[in-house]
């Protein structure tokens, strides 16, 4: 078996999402479209807590003309507008570029484990899992405790652990993880945990019924500093082993043969692969609600843009990421003002368009192919 010294010298690999090879890897290259997709993604984060309407529904805009009130307000007298910034729009913001950073990165890793141009955190049944524990939270009314509001984005994460493990367990034979039983553990389990998600909504009373739809659609209103930190660090940490995980990801995209031939051991690859993008996915469920698409939409659109290389690919998904989920979430703030839509919402309606139009272009990618 080739040393893996051996593949990082050899040829690229092929991406079978993109059918071409992936070209050589540049300094200048990966630091252009890394750049790139950072000020963009600094541009829209700066902005948008400049632009909308306030927490309390009045109609009040802050717009960019304020900047000095807030500045001074921060620096000692305090504003409305330093505290309406600080208390209601940053944490906001940050909160959406940690979401959109995981979601995207684990929808590029997921992708290329699964060898599935449609696969994203929905399909391997994470999404569903962490939902699931949510709601019983909220039916067993565990924010009534000591734990307050943090339990329910707790019981999402032990959630999204517990799938993890289940639809590892289920996928693994004979100590293999092959990506097709991969993806159909995780459509099994996700269809488990909505039947029971199902179950749980028709025992609950009329109000948690209404909280259940509500956490369903996804959103980052009224997030706060502490949850927002527990969600950052494992997010953080699994991001950081998937772009460790960048090179074999690449082998990975070819195939499990391919992939061992350069030195790769795939089934530990996709276990690694797979706990860390779920891990992720599970961190920002935890503080966010199911926010759909995001993982299928922005790596797409950079494939496309950066190519298949997945050490340019990963980094450059967390910060469009980052952007896409917190421009979503200004025009959910601002396009029904001074109403506020659930961001879910707008990356579901974004999202469902793309993903017909990904489905048909691979369909008639796999007509020609089949002659």
């Amino acid at each position: 078996m080739t040393d893996r010294r051996d593949h990082d010298r050899g040829a690229p690999p092929v991406d079978a999402n993109a059918g071409s090879a992936v070209r050589p890897l540049s300094r200048r290259r990966l630091a252009a479209a890394v750049a790139g997709c950072a000020g963009v993604a600094a541009a829209v984060c700066a902005l948008s807590p400049l632009v909308g309407v306030d927490g309390a529904g009045g109609g009040r805009h802050l717009a960019l003309l304020d900047l000095r009130a807030i500045v001074d307000g921060l620096a000692g007298a305090p504003t409305v507008d330093a505290q309406l910034f600080a208390l209601a729009r940053l944490p906001r913001v940050l909160a959406g570029a940690v979401v959109g950073a995981g979601l995207a990165v684990a929808g590029c890793a997921l992708q290329a484990l699964l060898r599935n141009p449609l696969a994203e955190p929905y399909t391997v049944g994470v999404s569903s899992g962490a939902s699931l524990a949510a709601l019983l939270a909220i039916r067993l009314g565990l924010d009534a405790t000591w734990l307050g509001s943090s339990a329910i984005g707790l019981a999402a994460l032990a959630g999204a652990a517990i799938t993890i493990y289940a639809v590892w367990r289920l996928a693994q034979t004979d100590g293999d993880l092959p990506p097709a039983a991969l993806l159909l553990a995780g459509l099994v389990i996700a269809i488990v945990c909505s039947a029971a998600s199902m179950l749980v909504q028709y025992t609950a009373t009329f109000s948690e019924t209404y909280r259940f739809v509500r956490w369903m659609m996804g959103g980052l209103e009224w997030i706060r500093y502490g949850p927002l930190w527990r969600a950052a660090v494992p997010t953080a940490a699994g991001i950081a082993v998937l772009l460790w995980l960048a090179r074999d990801l690449n082998a990975l995209s070819a195939g499990g043969e391919a992939a061992a031939s350069v030195g790769v051991h795939p089934t530990r690859a996709r276990t690694i692969g797979f706990f860390a993008a779920s891990l992720v996915v599970g961190a920002a469920i935890s503080v966010a609600g199911p926010i759909g698409f995001v993982g299928l939409v922005v790596p797409h659109v950079l494939r496309g843009a950066v190519g298949p290389d997945h050490r340019v690919l990963l980094p450059a998904s967390a910060f469009a990421g980052a952007a896409f989920v917190v421009a979503c979430d200004t025009v959910a703030r601002i396009v029904l003002a001074p109403a506020q839509l659930p961001v879910g919402i707008v990356t579901a309606l974004i999202g469902g368009a793309f993903f017909a139009y990904v489905f048909r272009r691979e369909k008639t990618r796999a007509r020609l192919w089949g002659g």
